[in-house]
């Protein structure tokens, strides 16, 4: 080689080495911004979403009841836990779940509903953790407490404030107890799942299965939208575990799917069978099929309703964005471990089907869960929104595990390594594009959050102002109960677009001013 061609090599290998290492200086200064960035997102992300959970908990102080409050105290204090059981499988509904849990919680008085929401927050929240920490661990990096601590709390400040109902979905305990209490019992449900289906052990898989139908029959039995939605999402859990497609190499989730699906149409069955769901039927007007044309149509509005609501709400996207943080987190945590990302073993086909999962399923029960309702409640059946959280905790899962498998995939970037595969130096423009798009998603999860602080002052300022008028009012109730009246008089006290007495016209037909009456231990209620 002559002197002219080795200076010529020489000078372009140094240009290849200065480009990686600019390369190299560009991640480098990434990493370390992110490194500084993401706890101090995570920090304001658990304060602003804290602060908003903590004074819908803080609220439950003031709760008073109203609308179904009225029949499930009296029927719990005077005929106990096992006699509303009893009285909601033979006379209301055939919910025996559901009669069960409001006589433990209306069973101790006026405390039992004050403190339900923090114990739905405090266990919503641990099993969300729990449940990141495994997603975490899927993406083969270290679970950050921190990040997931945020992630959990951005997703229940969503589903409390976001929606049209705050009221219901948090505070009003037939609402929580029907509706929000299901989604914490199937979180923990799949945590049952993934600590014992892949065990060594038999009589921990044979308990793990033994789990799945007991806690599916009781759910069955305490929120039919729930059981729709749940068990859509097994059935297709079910098919893409099969071992044929290479996600699963037993048959062990498919097994366990198949078992959750039969507790539910076990516990359905015992609704739907029971005395208290055939009167109720009973005094519903004749109507069509629900698969008739007219009522397809019908449900298919109000299905495209629900969905322009839920969609009109922004706020939604806060989820993805705190998913976007969590991937990013783990993927600086890896390479501080000194991890590789993992190799996929996992056909592309299963894997796609695995990834578009969570699509058919919140599209398909959301619909199930409006027929449902047009079945009950009529044509206005889908503004019931108390019974949104049964597809609206999925469609948030799937948004936050959207957000972190692509904050997953910038992070792979900007470390420089490939799934399996050797590093590869993050480029300036790179880098900054990741850091950028980490701030971006770290403004708009704390946005979100903003966007809630109306309605819980508004939530608030209604709640607080009804339980010091309702204090005055039961006062007033109980002085002339004790002296021996029989009709008292009692001003509505309206909150969460609930029924309170006199809202209908005629009083043999107004149950909740029969509940009230019973309550106080008179014959009778009037307006003042």
């Amino acid at each position: 080689m002559s002197t002219a061609e080795g200076e010529e090599a020489r000078g372009e290998g140094g240009g290849r080495a200065g480009a990686r290492g600019a390369a190299s200086r560009g991640g480098g200064r990434g990493r370390s911004f992110l490194g500084r960035f993401l706890p101090s997102a995570g920090v304001a992300l658990v304060a602003a979403a804290g602060a908003l959970i903590g004074v819908g908990c803080f609220l439950g102080l003031y709760l008073r009841p109203t609308s179904d409050d009225w029949c499930a105290a009296w029927k719990a204090r005077d005929l106990g836990v096992w006699g509303i059981t009893s009285d909601f499988y033979l006379t209301q509904n055939g919910r025996v779940a559901n009669a069960f849990l409001s006589g433990v919680v209306y069973g101790q008085g006026p405390v039992g509903t004050k403190i339900l929401p923090t114990v739905i927050v405090v266990f919503f929240t641990a099993a969300l953790v729990l449940l990141g920490r495994h997603f975490v661990r899927f993406l083969g990096g270290r679970p950050p407490l921190l990040v997931l601590t945020a992630c959990a709390l951005v997703l229940q400040a969503l589903l409390y404030f976001a929606g049209t109902r705050s009221y219901q979905v948090l505070l009003w305990a037939p609402a929580t107890i029907s509706h929000t209490l299901p989604s914490v019992i199937g979180l923990w449900a799949l945590l049952l799942a993934v600590a014992t289906v892949g065990d060594a052990r038999p009589a921990v898989r044979r308990a793990g299965f033994a789990g799945a139908f007991v806690i599916g029959c009781a759910l069955g039995t305490l929120s039919e939208p729930f059981a729709l939605v749940s068990g859509l999402l097994a059935v297709a859990v079910a098919l893409v575990c099969l071992p044929r497609w290479g996600l699963a190499p037993t048959w062990r989730p498919f097994t366990w799917c198949l078992l959750w699906c039969a507790g539910l149409l076990c516990g359905l069955v015992v609704l739907y069978t029971s005395p208290g769901a055939r009167w109720r039927r009973g005094q519903q007007p004749a109507k069509e099929s629900m698969l008739s044309a007219a009522e397809l149509r019908g449900t298919y509005q109000g299905w495209l309703h629900l969905w322009d609501s839920v969609t009109g709400q922004w706020a939604y996207l806060g989820a993805a964005a705190a998913g976007v943080l969590l991937g990013l987190a783990c993927a600086l945590g890896r390479r501080a471990a000194g991890g590789r990302a993992p190799r996929r073993t996992v056909p592309r086909p299963a894997l796609a089907a695995l990834l578009l999962l969570p699509v058919p399923v919140v599209v398909l029960g959301s619909f199930a869960v409006v027929a449902g309702l047009r079945s009950g409640y009529g044509p206005s059946g889908w503004t019931y929104a108390r019974t949104w959280t049964s597809f609206l905790v999925p469609m948030e899962l799937a948004l936050c595990g959207y957000g972190a498998l692509l904050g997953a995939w910038g992070g792979r970037r900007l470390t420089g390594r490939r799934a399996g595969g050797p590093l590869r130096a993050a480029g300036p423009v790179a880098a900054g594009a990741v850091a950028a798009g980490a701030v971006a998603a770290g403004c708009l999860a704390l946005m979100a959050v903003a966007a809630l602080v109306p309605a819980v002052r508004q939530l608030t300022t209604h709640t607080v102002t009804r339980a010091v008028a309702f204090d005055a009012q039961d006062s007033r109730i109980r002085a002339e109960a004790a002296r021996g009246a029989v009709d008292v008089g009692y001003r509505p006290l309206y909150i969460g677009a609930l029924a309170e007495p006199f809202f209908t016209g005629s009083y043999e037909r107004d149950w909740v001013a029969a509940c009230v009456s019973k309550w106080y231990g008179v014959e009778r209620i009037h307006r003042p």
